[in-house]
């Protein structure tokens, strides 16, 4: 490879990858789920009103089905679809990040 190649492959950005939010969208999201999901899940996401939404509680459940819960809510209970907030893909990315311990809020976006 050139030097020039190389050069211009060096100066590209770091694309993301697909589906994954980028780092502001991320800090929406960990503050989305500890503030509005904690109201209910506990702000440590331990449970409260809600179930604990905690990597050891969550172990074995489908995680389309999880997906789909904060995607569509749950009709008859007072969990509220997010379909809207979030897209597909972000849900996908909430139910992943909760399944291997969810990240602590560094505040809202400014």
């Amino acid at each position: 490879m050139s030097l020039v190649c190389a050069a211009m492959m060096a100066a590209q950005p770091a694309v993301a990858q697909p589906g994954a939010p980028g780092s502001e969208r991320v800090r929406e999201l960990v503050h989305l789920v500890r503030q509005d999901c904690g109201s209910c899940h506990g702000l440590t996401l331990q449970g409260g009103l809600g179930p604990a939404l905690t990597a050891a509680s969550l172990s074995g459940k489908p995680r389309d089905s999880l997906v789909a819960t904060v995607l569509g809510g749950r009709p008859g209970t007072p969990m509220p679809p997010f379909r809207g907030i979030v897209a597909d893909d972000e849900a996908e990315w909430i139910v992943e990040r909760l399944l291997e311990g969810f990240p602590s809020d560094s505040g809202a976006s400014r």
